[in-house]
């Protein structure tokens, strides 16, 4: 929970239950060696009557963001005699590095006071009450990235949403209400990233499509928007071969999953349609994964995971923008009726493929849901979002979703976002030459080339542009920054929920 109240002076400091102050500090200025005070560290200073510079000092702090130090202050010994300076203070003085306090500086500062202070009850701060043209902004970061990092993996998971932290944390400052909009905004935008973290955290013996069509119809119905489910049966009938081709070595069948937004007073804004991979475990097929590769894959399902929640948040936010998600769910398992090797499978609207490796499943089941958000849908925007090719990650690491788009505008859009949430990206280009690397002599198309011409998620992207039709459309291949193997910042160990707070500027942005 995070709230605002009003200056340092407030009363609030001097509340019981009140267990810590957080203060920030900047790096030193040209010439100096000494950390630079911000709002509220000198005022602090004076009331504990404690040289906080000489302490930073001692302690090596450098003012960088995302740097915290934690003095904690004794209490005098008997009831009698003289109460120490800070006898009604809070006992736990943080210090807290927040840069040049731009939005992302006070975003990793967010996320380091939530781990200093994880388990305390009520922490008071004065980081983000600077002031300035983009005060809210900076208020949004410091919150989304606290909130963000207070995130836990439940124990057992029930596939329920993350819970708020037990910490409650007050903004001290100058906070109008501006600032409380960017606040709510925060806490719909990581309370939306806990809940694709939740579902591509739980373990695929309970996750399986089944499953995760019943959660989105739940947290869907609650919130009153419009549910498709389709099972095999429509499937079937309507031709989803790709879906179907991936899901059939399993004993849990693949399902479609529609889930749809209309803003609720009559705006008509854009229509944007997102379309998330969900594969919900991926053994590889019969082009079976090494044991190693297999262990992170319960998380091949978080492009599904953030379409439903940028839907869902989008609802909660009311934003005038139509939004839907489209979840093409299987589980990618091997057994006596597994898709093969040089099968022809025929896609949703007819067009053919030759498999070339069961483990690049993905592109199959995202083709068919682009094929039909493009018939059915009538999209303006029509994003992909899969935790999709290794090469991604080669190329860009772990913390970089690749963009590939030939919209200069849904580009520029997303690059936009991108920077703001905090999500990075890197747009890579669709290169035309290797477009023959996925024609098939016996099929339409191929996909995976033959003779690869290097550059596996360029070719990757170029398969699914042949079922988006004339759209404008951008593909995000997030396989590196979907999971992290420790705690960074605002990113928490395990599945990320990247892509969330990414798509939601977009949204909001978006005109």
């Amino acid at each position: 929970m995070v709230t605002a109240r009003g200056g340092l002076a407030s009363s609030t400091l001097l509340s019981e239950d009140v267990a810590a102050l957080a203060v920030p500090v900047a790096p030193p200025v040209e010439g100096e060696t000494e950390v630079q005070p911000r709002a509220g560290t000198a005022d602090a200073a004076a009331r504990y009557g404690i040289d906080l510079g000489e302490l930073a000092e001692r302690a090596g702090l450098t003012g960088a963001p995302g740097e915290a130090w934690t003095l904690q202050l004794p209490r005098r010994l008997l009831t009698t005699g003289p109460e120490l300076p800070w006898g009604r203070l809070p006992a736990r003085l943080i210090l807290v590095g927040v840069g040049a306090g731009t939005p992302g500086d006070l975003r990793r500062a967010g996320a380091a006071l939530a781990r200093q202070t994880r388990g305390l009850g009520r922490v008071v701060t004065t980081l983000g009450s600077e002031g300035g043209a983009h005060a809210p902004d900076a208020v949004r970061g410091l919150v989304e990235g606290y909130l963000l990092a207070s995130y836990r993996q439940p124990t057992a998971s029930t596939g329920t949403p993350a819970k708020s932290p037990a910490t409650e944390l007050v903004l001290l400052g100058r906070h109008g209400e501006r600032d409380e909009a960017a606040i709510a905004d925060a806490t719909v935008a990581a309370r939306a990233t806990w809940l694709a973290r939740d579902l591509t955290n739980t373990p695929s013996n309970t996750k399986n499509p089944q499953w995760v069509a019943q959660r989105a119809s739940e947290l869907a119905g609650a919130l009153g928007l419009e549910v498709r489910v389709l099972g095999v049966p429509e499937l079937t009938e309507q031709g989803f071969g790709g879906i179907l081709a991936v899901g059939a070595g399993s004993a849990s069948e693949p399902r479609l999953v529609t889930v749809s937004y209309v803003p609720a007073d009559g705006r008509t804004g854009r229509h944007v349609v997102v379309v998330g991979k969900g594969i919900t475990f991926d053994t590889g097929g019969i082009s079976i994964k090494p044991r190693e590769s297999m262990v992170t894959m319960k998380t091949d399902m978080a492009g599904s995971a953030v379409a439903l929640a940028t839907v869902l948040a989008a609802a909660e936010k009311g934003l005038g923008h139509r939004v839907t998600a489209v979840l093409p769910l299987a589980e990618n398992h091997f057994g006596g009726a597994s898709y093969r090797p040089s099968d022809v499978v025929r896609m949703y609207g007819g067009r053919t493929v030759e498999v070339a490796n069961t483990d690049a499943e993905g592109r199959m089941v995202l083709a068919d849901a682009l094929a039909y958000a493009d018939a059915e849908l009538d999209p303006d925007v029509l994003i992909d979002v899969a935790t999709l090719t290794g090469a991604a990650s080669v190329a860009l690491g772990k913390q970089t979703g690749v963009l590939f788009s030939a919209d200069r505008t849904l580009t520029a859009g997303l690059e936009a976002a991108a920077t703001a949430s905090g999500e990075p990206i890197w747009r890579m280009p669709l290169v035309e030459e290797y477009a023959g690397a996925i024609l098939s002599d016996v099929a339409d198309l191929r996909h995976v080339p033959q003779r690869s011409p290097g550059g596996g998620s360029i070719t990757a992207a170029l398969f699914l542009r042949e079922f988006v039709g004339a759209r404008a459309w951008a593909h995000l291949d997030i396989a590196g920054p979907a999971r992290s193997t420790a705690d960074k910042h605002e990113v928490t160990e395990g599945a990320t929920g990247y892509g969330v707070r990414l798509l939601l500027r977009y949204l909001e942005k978006l005109r």
